[in-house]
């Protein structure tokens, strides 16, 4: 293990056949996903798809770690409507235990997800009572017993919601729990200037980072520059697969695990589901002792592993009966 955290996991150590408890805290939300067969043609219509489907970054991953084993619990909020409803359902459904605060007057949170027939994405947010998360929704007993804290960007700004997810963070470093935050989406992050969004990173104090190489690039002059963040840093690939980063004394280390290569029309979600299988291996690995490097590897491999199920399985859509 890494020396700053060799003393945070050992009281977990002691039921090695546990499951990890991961608390995951964020956005539950419909995306309203329109994919179109052929090129859109400004005036008209084409054939394609529409669908609804549970969304949000935080109950991606938590919907990810429940099919994987974890004791996952999801803190989040949603309307008092019929989506909200259809939300917490289908999560459960995946065996995470839902904490969702019901926020009067304001609809649940709706992400538009354009997929292009190339595969590239675009979205529209309205996260509406998604945003209305606050610290009086958390409970110290939920954060008590958690192995990990996932916390994704999107909880760490605005207000109530950036409040809650900082409550978190301290919640779980109160606790003893690691704390892993996924830097999600530049754009959010970013509109509050390089040194702010590098600010507020520092004050949650994450013991590992999630990152794509763009995220990485927009917030830092160079990717070793997210280790000032944080100890360990994962950057995504996609089809190239996963890099970390880690520091032993004064050396920076690096990892480069391999994917195997999927084609997908749709790629929404598929870093949610690394983090998941990147979290349930590195905690397996650091529960039975393997080194930093090896329990990295294991996260990353397992991780690509998890981002492939995302991309080959088909989605339910939500049911409002």
């Amino acid at each position: 293990m890494l020396p700053a955290m060799e003393g945070r996991y050992h009281r977990r150590m002691a039921s090695k056949e546990r499951n990890p408890r991961v608390v995951v805290v964020g956005d539950l939300i419909v995306d309203v996903v329109l994919a179109p067969a052929t090129e859109m043609v400004p005036g008209t219509d084409v054939p394609g798809r529409v669908m609804l489907r549970q969304g949000g970054s935080a109950a991606t991953t938590a919907r990810w770690l429940g099919r994987g084993g974890a004791r996952a619990l999801l803190i989040a909020a949603v309307g008092q409507d019929v989506a909200g409803r259809a939300l917490v359902r289908t999560i459960r459904e995946d065996g995470v235990t839902a904490h969702v605060a019901r926020i009067a007057q304001l609809g649940t949170g709706r992400v538009g997800v354009f997929v292009a027939p190339d595969g590239e994405r675009s979205f529209v947010q309205d996260r509406g009572a998604a945003l209305e998360l606050s610290p009086k929704h958390l409970r110290r007993r939920w954060f008590a017993t958690a192995d990990l804290v996932h916390i994704p960007v999107y909880s760490l700004i605005g207000r109530p919601l950036g409040e809650a997810g900082m409550r978190a963070a301290e919640l779980a470093h109160e606790a003893g729990a690691l704390v892993t935050v996924d830097l999600s989406s530049s754009g959010p992050l970013l509109a509050l200037g390089k040194a702010a969004a590098a600010d507020l990173i520092r004050r949650v104090r994450p013991d590992l980072l999630f990152s794509s190489g763009s995220e990485a690039g927009a917030l830092v002059a160079a990717e070793d520059g997210l280790l000032d963040l944080a100890p360990v840093v994962v950057l995504r690939r996609g089809p190239a697969g996963a890099q970390v980063l880690f520091r032993e004394g004064a050396d920076v280390s690096r990892l480069e695990v391999a994917a195997q290569p999927v084609e997908a029309t749709d790629t929404t979600g598929a870093g949610d589901a690394f983090n998941a299988g990147f979290i349930l291996a590195w905690l397996a690995a650091r529960r039975d002792g393997a080194s930093a490097a090896d329990a990295l590897g294991r996260g990353a491999a397992a991780g690509n592993e998890f981002a492939a199920r995302q991309l080959l399985t088909p989605r339910r859509e939500l049911r409002f009966d």
